[in-house]
């Protein structure tokens, strides 16, 4: 928890001001039983009408001066937590995006929504409890015992005894609860998992009728999170019983005490009165300490998760003695001896691999499932740094390149078209943001979205929703590729964002990519032949490992591996030709 107060500096004042004046209000609240104990020895024996109003108005005026600090300290504790929790959230966003793909597949999307919202709101919770009540509620409880003992020693001894035994109580129920709670928060954790899922995979979900599996798998999640704070709430419920039992029972003794010293005059009623109201104040005071106790334990725990991304290092990250190459080079992307597994995986995703791409080239890529094809081309750029062996860019390896500079000459299409709410226009220019309509539309042509985008109500200023759930597979694929073309790369990468279109527009893709993208290194991946025919060359991949290399005639005659993959595509007169 303290390596974040560094985001309360700004509202030091708030932090200082605040808690000062809940102390006047705790003053004030200290001195009402006093005031009582004067009225009820006093006014009402003496039937002294003016007394009593007189010290009615003084507990007015009390309650109208600790009425004004409360709400002074109230706007002190929004202002201060809520400045914290915007300048944390910023910092855990910010954070976020500096991250590289590694480290988001290790903590994973659903776990750093729940910190990013959940998490934060538990921290900014404990921020405006410690300026309202950390220092309020110790205070009356010793300024509870203080009172106490000015009026009566003796007596004051039960107050210790009572105050002794209610944080016995505290600690005893508090123990056992406190470590369920960073359990609490890894089980919504599971809970968003299985929510962000079920809201990414709806059309699958219903498509194979599994609403009925998938409602059950949420309520498993939902009903351990649900046992786990069950469990958590019946130890925290004994302490309100445990709390009044030791509160009444010292009442009891302080009734019988200040009962017998009345009757030999050594205390008054009104002071009796005003003992039994201090022990009032001590549990209430006390209650509150172990809400308090909850509410840090369970900020802790966010704390910690929270931490844990904030202290996460990138593993893709700039250099101190990072530069980009002066002069352009004709070998564009090259790859030496590059060998990757991802995280936590034993086997390899590849395995020595080596080849050049040239400025102008058009690279296929093909191979089966898992072979390492989406692996290769992350690795360009620098989603992922392979463990051996080292990828140039322009002639210099990867690592050399700064982040950003190196993104700006690569188009990637992933494999999955993702499209955010907005217009189409803002779409296009994600990654280009003063791109005029002229090469909007030149992106548009090349991938053969034009037309659809024309038909649409608004043109370019027409709405997506998100995720582009009220288009197609292939008008988001054909938008995500326009959208890399307006940038005009010079490494050009569809990662088999062409499969949900028809043969002929895919023809007329990569017809256009040809015409339209002259000199710009295109790398094809995909797992249909009829893509990566045509391409100046094209790589096999098998297992992670490169075992072809050459152009369709070439492979198709020397690759055993690419002769398979064409022959379960095309008859044998079609893939000779």
């Amino acid at each position: 928890m303290r390596k974040l107060l560094v985001y309360l500096r700004p509202y030091r004042l708030q932090c200082i001001l605040g808690p000062a004046f809940k102390l006047v209000e705790a003053v004030f609240e200290l001195i009402v039983p006093l005031v009582m104990a004067r009225i009820i020895d006093v006014g009402i024996p003496s039937a002294d009408r003016g007394y009593v109003a007189k010290m009615c108005g003084v507990l007015a005026l009390l309650a109208l001066v600790g009425l004004g600090c409360a709400v002074f300290c109230q706007y002190s504790a929004a202002r201060a937590s809520q400045g914290f929790g915007t300048s944390l959230r910023a910092a855990l966003f910010h954070k976020i995006n500096t991250l590289s793909h590694a480290e988001l597949d290790a903590v994973g999307a659903s776990s750093l929504v729940t910190r990013l919202t959940a998490d934060v709101n538990q921290l900014q919770t404990a921020v405006a409890m410690l300026i309202r009540l950390v220092i309020r509620a110790p205070f009356l409880v010793i300024g509870s015992c203080i009172m106490a003992m000015r009026i009566d020693l003796g007596i004051s001894l039960i107050f210790f005894a009572a105050a002794a035994l209610i944080a016995l109580t505290l600690y005893l129920v508090m123990s056992r609860s406190v470590p369920f709670y960073r359990v609490i928060q890894q089980k919504l954790d599971r809970i968003g998992l299985v929510t962000a899922e079920n809201l990414e995979g709806v059309r699958v979900i219903r498509a194979f009728s599994r609403q009925k599996a998938e409602r059950a798998r949420f309520a498993a999640a939902n009903e351990d999170s649900f046992e786990t704070s069950v469990r958590v709430g019946r130890i925290g419920a004994l302490t309100g019983p445990l709390n009044y039992l030791v509160v009444n029972l010292a009442i009891l003794a302080i009734l019988a005490a200040g009962g017998a010293k009345v009757n030999l005059g050594g205390l008054t009623q009104g002071e009796v009165v005003a003992l039994v109201n201090y022990m009032n104040q001590i549990l209430l005071a006390l209650v509150v300490v172990a809400n308090l106790v909850v509410v840090f334990t369970r900020a802790a725990a966010s704390a910690g998760r929270v931490n844990e991304i904030l202290s996460l290092t990138p593993s893709i990250r700039n250099t101190s003695d990072c530069a980009a190459p002066a002069q352009p080079c004709e070998e564009r992307v090259a790859f030496d001896r590059v060998w990757f597994s991802y995280t936590g995986w034993g086997e390899p995703a590849l395995e020595e691999i080596s080849f050049v791409a040239r400025a102008g080239e058009t690279i296929g890529v093909i191979g089966g499932t898992g072979s390492g094809k989406s692996t290769l081309v992350s690795l360009i750029p620098r989603f992922y740094d392979p463990q051996r062996g080292c990828v140039r860019i322009g002639g210099q390896p990867a690592d050399r390149w700064p982040v950003g500079a190196l993104r700006a000459k690569i188009g990637f299409v992933p494999q999955r078209a993702q499209l955010f709410s907005g217009t189409v226009r803002e779409n296009l220019t994600l990654g280009a943001q003063y791109a005029s309509d002229e090469e909007l539309w030149w992106a548009l042509e090349t991938a053969q979205a034009a037309d659809f985008v024309r038909r649409l109500p608004d043109g370019l200023e027409s709405r997506i929703a998100q995720g582009g759930g009220n288009l197609s597979g292939g008008q988001r694929q054909r938008l995500t590729i326009a959208r890399a073309l307006v940038r005009r790369p010079e490494i050009l990468i569809l990662d088999d964002s062409a499969s949900a279109l028809d043969f002929a527009t895919d023809a007329a893709l990569r017809r256009a990519l040809r015409r339209q993208a002259a000199g710009m290194t295109v790398f094809l991946v995909s797992q249909r032949v009829n893509t990566v025919r045509a391409a100046d060359r094209i790589l096999v991949l098998d297992d992670g490992r490169l075992v072809g290399e050459g152009t369709h005639e070439e492979l198709f005659a020397g690759c055993e591996t690419y002769r398979e993959i064409c022959l379960s595509q095309l008859t044998g007169e079609e893939a000779a030709r």
